[in-house]
């Protein structure tokens, strides 16, 4: 049975697993993250691969990367969280230090692909997925396939503006993620608190809410409602059959009822719009990007070869 080394590079962690052609996980793990070191981000990666590559016969590595990543190239543009990832080659790097075939995809991009092999999209054709994390991403599922766009940024609904504000003359525009990521909760709470950021993280902030901090539940309540607003846009501007969402916040029990009480109020408000947007919670939470980054390997490297 053919075992795979699969990367989640993410802005805080890079998640890996050793996973069979199955899709069943033999080994987790996770690494610090490097965001602007890639000496110390790539040497973590290719220690760790050559370590699973003995033990477990690992025959390639996938990746789920943020940005805008060329599948055919091997090359990262755009911007994110790990500013260290673009521009180095992956496929030539990582295929040269190990000699494994190499194949990378767009973190949300992976999410969904997961999710369509087997979880929430397996039964349906056009689906939008919504990864909130450190920054926000998405990824349209248009007869089943990934849509990209013209510049590899289809689905890259974190640039969104939601809000503009007007202040001594000037516009401050505020994107989606910069309103609904669980980072943007972050800092919302540690700027009402006066405290740095790094003292703050999502878990934190509920479980203050919960035991009674007022500018922990207020900063919650303004993050759902951005949710909603965001979710009925996408909603009006694809009308997918489901908008799914990923990330490690959808594994909150009261997320999906959170989002709908918002949506409620935002459709009350606006009397011509009939169409409520269904929302799900992906199926692997965290395991949806490694599990979605093996199946783009299997769907270049084997599924094609085996076609041809």
């Amino acid at each position: 049975m053919s075992n795979y080394m699969v990367f989640d590079a993410g802005g805080s962690k890079v998640k890996y697993a050793v996973i069979n052609h199955h899709g069943d996980f033999l080994t987790k793990g996770g690494l610090p993250s490097s965001p602007h070191d890639w000496e110390k981000f790539s040497s973590d990666i290719i220690a760790v691969t050559l370590e699973n590559q003995e033990k477990y016969n690992v025959e390639g590595i996938a990746f789920s990367c943020p940005g805008g990543v060329d599948s055919d190239t091997g090359i990262i543009g755009g911007a994110s969280a790990l500013p260290c990832i673009h521009g180095p080659n992956f496929k030539e790097f990582f295929g040269l230090a190990t000699g494994l075939q190499v194949e990378l995809e767009n973190d949300a991009n992976c999410a969904a692909l997961g999710e369509v092999w087997k979880g929430a999209a397996k039964d349906n054709q056009n689906v939008l997925f919504t990864i909130i994390g450190t920054g926000i991403g998405g990824a349209i599922i248009k007869d089943r396939k990934i849509h990209k766009g013209a510049n590899l940024h289809g689905g890259e609904i974190g640039y969104m503006i939601l809000q503009v504000i007007e202040e001594d003359g000037s516009l401050d525009f505020k994107t989606f993620s910069q309103l609904a990521a669980t980072g943007a909760l972050v800092r919302n709470v540690a700027k009402m608190k006066g405290d740095p950021v790094e003292e703050w993280n999502g878990q934190m902030i509920f479980e203050a809410s919960e035991a009674g901090d007022e500018d922990c539940r207020r900063a919650i309540e303004r993050f759902y409602l951005s949710l909603a607003h965001g979710i009925y846009n996408i909603q009006y501007v694809y009308d997918p059959e489901k908008i799914i969402i990923g990330g490690a916040i959808s594994s909150r029990e009261d997320l999906l009822d959170q989002i709908n009480e918002r949506l409620d109020q935002i459709l009350g408000s606006i009397g011509n719009a009939k169409v409520r947007p269904v929302i799900e919670a992906c199926h692997f939470k965290n395991d949806a990007n490694l599990l979605g980054a093996l199946y783009h390997f299997l769907q270049r490297q084997v599924y094609a070869a085996e076609s041809a």
